[in-house]
């Protein structure tokens, strides 16, 4: 709760702050217009002064009510209090002692602020360039630099407190009306050792600005591709006040003999009033803006839909009101106020939803706005869910919405991570498949970002994106991507369902084929060899029955042993078809011959196994052949068990042994597994597996049965 309340009152503060900078504004601009006659022909500047303290205002409390610890929100919203301030106390000085004197107090000291409100503001801008934009400085050696400044600042307004100036302001309105006094406070003269320290004062807090200016480069090339754009405008302006501020110097050189070049001298100042007061703050918001730097741009997007409509509904009351108030010689009369309220909810809702799409451009760009980007991609995935269609949109809706160079949605199948869908599409090109690591770990190398796609704990697939060099991922990015991986799972785990159905239709026909081939090749070299000698050894017989009884006779001992041998074979062959065992006793009883049968002591457990739909018992008495055939080509093993049992609706199955094992999390199922696997889910089942090297492997399934019989 102190958290909350802390940050709460950083809030409050920071928009304190600016409500003071237009409330001075305001004042300021009503003494404007009283001191009218002396003022007309000065609005220039002070119509600059009121944008860059509302720049300087608004940006600042953003920054602050949003991040009160990081010093740069309210380092901009002070030099935009300190600005706001300048103009005031000026316009106060012009009308206390010009347009009406001793109509208001402590004019003389109102006015002098300014002697030391604008060393300070500029001082200030040294702070910004240096701390810009973490608050922190780059190294423990910056520190020095962040030290002198302090003291240069605070030398800068204690001097020009102490030291007898005469005051002037942004205008000099004051001394061109020949109203000239020295600062209240002043105590020194300009000429002795505080005129020095001034002009030291001045001397150092430059160098530490060009230094201040210095850092953000230093920083730059240490820094990430993000760092880098957000450090940029913010460079580009220092770079312009260095130049600008060099030239005025040639200048000031070069106008102290030839007095025709003035108008370059009042171009020179402007453009470093100009660069310098509006850049800074201007460049601020381009970070904050387009790279999203604070995630302030759904602060400002409310911002400008507010102001856009404060703007607007404002206009239209001062022209229904007082507008045709003067022309009817009414104004403020009860029915133009209702007309005025009445067009105002009228248009409230056309005006906010186009003030909405104008935030939405400022803050995205071309791009649609994250909410637009997740609703349509909500509609795209109402009614379909083919890799056709769906993740090819999916991958186009995540390119657009990003900014990225290229989207790409990948599909978990088995224990591969395949390229699905690409935006833009890459005919041909597309990547081959990446093995998942161990714990499900996802690694997709030459991709940008990767945000992995889950459902319900289980790894689906992934979305990765690859953004343009001069665009680096962002933290809004990120979110973006998130919320779209987490509507993302459950349609990637029923386009996996689509595929996974696909890939096992395939094996069945494949093992079909294989089966058929199987058998046709064991009635060809086994049953159709005996029969075709047993054709020839009748035909044999029968020729020595009339020549050699006694041979003919031991033939026909042969052919009936040669008869038991083919009967037997057809019998083997039929048990791998479907055994006759397991159709008359059952479970227990086939796996039991089976056992027996094994290279290797087997050992069948069966607790409360009865008969079960031959579906079932097919399934599990297949599982546990391939399972025994897998321990005997790979495990080594000296002994195995099957265990059975039904519980809960379910027959259930184990097969165990003490071979050597392995580490399922990093050996590709084998043929054997996949067939064991496409049985049990067949049926609803599922096949679990535990091994480790050197320990055995125990192969677990289950299926649920609905109906026991006998």
């Amino acid at each position: 709760m102190p958290n909350d309340a802390t940050a709460r009152s950083a809030r409050l503060a920071a928009w304190a702050f600016s409500v003071l900078v237009a409330t001075l504004d305001v004042a300021t601009i009503a003494l404007f217009v009283l001191n009218a006659r002396v003022t007309k022909g000065d609005i220039g500047p002070y119509v600059v002064l009121w944008i860059m303290t509302a720049v300087y205002g608004s940006i600042g409390a953003l920054i602050a009510s949003r991040l009160p610890r990081n010093p740069i929100g309210w380092l901009l919203s002070s030099i935009g209090l300190g600005m706001a301030l300048v103009g005031f106390a000026e316009q106060y000085g012009v009308r206390g002692l010009i347009t009406a004197p001793g109509s208001l107090p402590a004019v003389r000291a109102v006015a002098s602020m300014q002697n030391w409100l604008l060393p300070a503001a500029f001082a200030s801008l040294i702070f910004v360039f240096l701390l810009f934009p973490s608050g922190r400085v780059p190294s423990p050696r910056w520190r020095i630099l962040l030290w002198v400044a302090i003291g240069v600042t605070t030398a800068a307004i204690v001097g020009n407190l102490l030291v007898r100036l005469t005051v002037s302001g942004i205008t000099n309105l004051l001394h061109d009306h020949h109203v000239d006094f020295p600062n209240p406070t002043g105590i020194a003269s300009t000429h002795g050792p505080m005129g020095t320290v001034l002009g030291a004062t001045g001397a150092t807090g430059l160098a530490c600005g060009a230094l201040a200016i210095v850092s953000l480069f230093a920083r730059r090339r240490r820094a990430t591709s993000e760092e880098r754009q957000q450090l940029a405008w913010l460079g580009y302006v220092g770079i312009a006040t260095v130049v600008l501020f060099v030239a005025s110097v040639v200048y000031g050189i070069a106008a102290a003999s030839n007095s025709g070049w003035n108008w370059l001298g009042n171009l020179l100042f402007t453009a470093i009033i100009l660069v310098t007061l509006l850049g800074i703050p201007l460049a601020c918001g381009v970070a904050i803006l387009r790279y999203r730097l604070y995630d302030l741009d759904i602060v400002v997007k409310k911002t400008v839909i507010l102001g856009v409509l404060v703007v607007l509904f404002t206009a239209v009351y001062v022209a229904v009101v007082v507008g045709m108030g003067a022309l009817v010689g009414k104004r403020g009369n009860g029915p133009l106020t209702f007309v005025a309220a009445a067009l105002v909810a009228l248009a409230f809702q056309p005006v906010r939803a186009r003030a909405r799409r104008l935030a939405d451009r400022l803050v995205y760009g071309k791009r649609a706005s994250p909410y637009e980007i997740l609703a349509e991609f909500s509609e795209r995935v109402a009614g379909a869910y083919s890799t056709e269609d769906v993740l090819p949109q999916m991958a186009r809706i995540l390119a657009e919405g990003t900014g990225a160079a290229r989207a790409r949605v990948w599909l978990r199948i088995g224990d591969e991570m395949r390229p699905e869908a690409s935006w833009p599409a890459q005919n041909g090109t597309n990547p081959l498949p990446v093995p998942i690591g161990p714990a499900q770990a996802v690694s997709l190398p030459d991709e940008g970002y990767v945000c992995p796609v889950r459902h319900q704990g289980e790894l689906l697939g992934a979305l990765s994106v690859t953004m343009p060099p001069a665009e680096p991922i962002t933290p809004s990015h990120e979110k973006l991507i998130l919320d779209l991986a987490g509507q993302a799972g459950l349609v990637l785990r029923n386009v996996r369902l689509i595929e996974e159905l696909r890939a096992s239709r395939q094996r069945i026909v494949a093992a079909q084929d294989e089966e058929r081939r199987r058998l046709e090749r064991n009635i060809h070299d086994g049953a159709q060899q005996q029969l075709v000698a047993l054709s020839v050894k009748l035909r044999l017989a029968t020729t020595l029955g009339q020549k050699d009884p006694a041979k003919a006779q031991e033939l026909f001992d042969q052919l009936q042993a040669d008869a038991q041998d083919a009967l037997a074979d057809l019998r083997n062959l039929a048990h791998g078809i479907y055994p006759p065992l397991l159709s008359d006793q059952g479970l227990v009883a086939a796996l039991s011959a089976q056992a027996r049968r094994a290279p290797f002591p087997v050992e069948v457990e069966a607790n409360g196994i009865g008969r079960y739909p031959k579906e079932a018992e097919a399934a599990v008495y297949f599982c546990c052949l391939e399972a025994m055939q897998n321990v005997g080509k790979y495990a080594e093993a000296t002994r195995a068990a099957i265990s059975l049992s039904a519980q809960d609706g379910e027959l259930r199955f184990s097969v165990r042994d003490d071979g050597r094992g392995f580490d399922p999390a990093t050996t590709k199922p084998g043929a054997g597994l996949v067939n064991m696997t496409d049985r049990l889910e067949a049926l609803g089942g599922r096949i679990e597996i535990a091994s480790k090297p050197g320990q055995g492997t125990t192969i677990s399934g289950r299926i649920p049965v609905d109906t026991l019989t006998g």
